[in-house]
């Protein structure tokens, strides 16, 4: 074998070799190329930062609210979809500060559903939740509305207090859901 080298489960041959960079690890993957050589089997060798470069994908929607920062409203990687965090704001970006906190309720796990649905999944694929609110007393009224909108599924979720948000909204919801 080559000096250095290493047989992981599958027989694969791993271990340093050198790059057009220089000093790269290279691994052999999975691909066996078929071309024999003295009666080995050549194998195709592929840089380490190829096989583990990240595929996050942003999900945009302009059927939710807007993303008003340096942010994606949520990011697909692999299986799993991350939302960021949503407030009472209108596709329009109309906030609905001051209004029913039944309505800011509404419309934020409104904006939720669109973006899991521009991911290409729906609420019956969530995993967890975290709501920030800003009154904790209304944690009842939330709850029975929340428990509507998703009716049987009950991922785990966190109820957060905290002293203000922006706007001056009552919540914020962020989320993390399955793609598949």
């Amino acid at each position: 074998g080559r000096p250095g080298a290493s047989t992981t489960p599958g027989n694969r041959r791993v271990g340093p070799s050198a790059s057009t960079a220089g000093k790269e690890l290279l691994i052999a993957s999975v691909a066996i190329v078929g071309v024999k050589w003295l009666g080995a089997v050549a194998l195709k060798f592929t840089p380490l930062k190829k096989l583990f470069k990240p595929n996050i994908q942003p999900v945009v929607t302009t059927s939710a609210s807007p993303a008003a920062g340096h942010y994606s409203q949520a990011v697909k990687y692999g299986n799993t979809v991350y939302v960021s965090g949503l407030l009472p704001i209108t596709p329009e970006g109309v906030k609905l500060t001051g209004k029913p906190f039944a309505e800011q309720v509404a419309q934020t796990l409104s904006n939720l559903k669109e973006v899991l649905a521009a991911a290409g999944t729906n609420t019956n694929r969530l995993i967890s939740c975290r709501i920030y609110i800003k009154d904790i007393h209304k944690w009842g009224e939330f709850n029975k509305l929340y428990g509507e909108f998703l009716g049987q599924h009950k991922p785990a979720r966190a109820v957060v207090p905290v002293h203000d948000l922006h706007y001056g909204l009552e919540l914020e919801i962020e989320a993390t859901a399955s793609a598949r």
